[in-house]
């Protein structure tokens, strides 16, 4: 019987199969990797770019931190940080796939050349050599039947 495994052993091998797919490990990087990317980018807008940019609003509405910016109830200091963490969040991935998308072009022009190349070192076929052969010899014998009367 062929059918599919059961109990314990069979359950963790499928797991096993499952985690070990090269999409999924794929997936797991990608996640860990954009958390940790995400807690850069959130430091440089909290700590750097924040303190930087709203500085100016801070010190006119007499706060010392965003979390005290508010009107009426509205905590609009944290809606202007988090606007600027995904403007941020966003160039720099706009940035990283430009210089992907530069890099990818870049290596292909590199392939294309590297073919025209070998397809320029490469011999000619010989199948190809014999059929211009007798186009040329037929082209001849063409040229010498017209011109006798």
């Amino acid at each position: 019987m062929t059918g599919p495994k059961r109990g314990l052993g069979g359950l963790l091998g499928e797991f096993r199969d499952f985690i070990m797919r090269g999409n999924v490990l794929d997936l797991a990087v990608a996640v860990i990797l954009g958390g940790a990317f995400g807690k850069i980018i959130e430091s440089l807008v909290t700590d750097v770019l924040t303190p930087l940019v709203l500085a100016p609003a801070l010190k006119a509405a007499q706060v010392d931190r965003l979390a005290e910016l508010s009107a009426a109830g509205v905590q609009y200091g944290l809606f202007l940080a988090a606007i600027l963490n995904f403007l941020v969040i966003a160039f720099c991935i706009f940035l990283l796939v430009r210089s992907f998308e530069s890099f990818q072009k870049r290596l292909e022009r590199k392939q294309a050349l590297a073919d025209a190349e070998a397809e320029a070192a490469a011999p000619p076929d010989p199948t190809l050599v014999a059929q211009e052969n007798l186009t040329r010899a037929i082209e001849r014998l063409t040229a010498v039947m017209e011109e006798r009367p």
